[in-house]
């Protein structure tokens, strides 16, 4: 019995097309797409079903927690109603192009991963964390996450169509299905559109304005911002330019101490960026933050790894510190620089540049 069924097995295989393989392979892709866009958005994957994916991720937000939260949007606020975290949450437009964490011997320094610091290695590892974390989603288990899961007759249909009729036999089988179906969303063209005046530009469809241009001019001069340094890598993707080359860096950023009187972070606690990588042991890392996406930076405030900047234009003074010595206050609090959190390997090469 059991030859027979593979010679029928074969025999169906040698008499598809690779066009038709190729239709059904696309077929799937696109079912595992629409179960990842219906989870992403779905708040039974949290404890008190108050909270989803897309709650400190919210399209309409270019993908960033644009909820207040009592901290001016600088952190998000968990499922629990009062759980804050410590970092500000990036946006996930874009985030499909970032590389698996490594490190490049060639360059010197570890790329990509998600998380800003990097200790996820891809958008599948990335979704299956908030779910299980205590002052995310809230979940008690990979297995009550998919319990709630079985409890919808769409998704047990869905799951059992994508992934096998016994995929509910292994909870930590099924809870990597609904992870990479929440990827396989967040890699979809909605997400990473390049449709932005700047890629207008490039295909000649739109004329910068005249501030437009400065401003584009300084940006990509190395004799006088140094911004392109590290918020382009033009050479891989032509022009659809993610602007960041997915390096980690440590500028210099302060502590937010606004912040931290709302979480419950003690005063003098330091956030060790990439040094706090499990996969990361070298000390010279530490203060270390994954260079973001400038995508939708205009509408994604506030800024850097903890928010504690809320306004654009203070990113680019604070930056400017570095090569004016008449640059001593921050514009947002009238009061001076605050140091950094982390004081040592600072890359103070690429901070260099002219005062604006």
């Amino acid at each position: 019995m059991k030859l027979i069924v593979f010679v029928v097995a074969f025999i169906f295989f040698a008499g598809c097309s690779s066009s038709s393989l190729e239709i059904t392979q696309k077929n799937l892709l696109k079912k595992q797409e629409q179960l990842g866009e219906m989870l992403f958005f779905d708040t039974a994957l949290s404890k008190n079903q108050t909270q989803s994916c897309a709650t400190c991720h919210n399209p309409e937000r270019a993908f960033v927690d644009d909820r207040e939260n009592g901290v001016s949007q600088m952190a998000s606020l968990g499922d629990d109603g009062h759980s804050l975290g410590d970092r500000n949450a990036p946006t996930i437009t874009y985030a499909a192009l970032t590389p698996e964490f490594h490190f490049d011997k060639q360059r010197g320094e570890y790329i990509g991963g998600q998380f800003w610091d990097g200790r996820e290695k891809d958008l599948k590892a990335q979704a299956g964390g908030p779910p299980t974390n205590p002052i995310e989603m809230g979940m008690p288990s990979k297995n009550f996450v998919i319990k709630r899961i079985q409890n919808n007759e769409l998704y047990r249909e869905s799951f059992q169509e994508l992934y096998g009729v016994d995929i509910f036999e292994d909870s930590a089988l099924a809870y990597s299905a609904m992870a990479q179906a929440i990827a396989a969303f967040e890699k979809t063209e909605p997400l990473a559109p390049f449709d932005s005046k700047y890629d207008r530009y490039l295909q000649g469809e739109y004329q910068l304005t005249r501030l437009e241009d400065l401003g584009m001019s300084l940006f990509f001069s190395n004799n006088n911002t140094n911004c392109a340094t590290c918020h382009v890598l033009n050479n891989e993707f032509g022009k659809k330019e993610p602007f960041t080359n997915y390096e980690y860096h440590n500028i210099g950023v302060p502590p937010n101490r606004a912040l931290r009187a709302h979480n419950g972070v003690k005063e003098g606690n330091v956030d060790e960026g990439l040094l706090a990588n499990s996969q990361v042991d070298d000390v010279k890392q530490k203060g270390k933050f994954k260079v973001p996406t400038l995508r939708n930076v205009a509408i994604t405030a506030p800024y850097m790894h903890n928010g504690v900047f809320q306004d654009l234009k203070t990113v680019i003074l604070f930056y400017d510190k570095y090569n004016n010595p008449n640059r001593v206050l921050n514009p947002e609090t009238g009061k001076k620089w605050q140091e950094p959190e982390i004081a040592q390997n600072l890359n103070l090469t690429d901070l260099g540049g002219k005062k604006l």
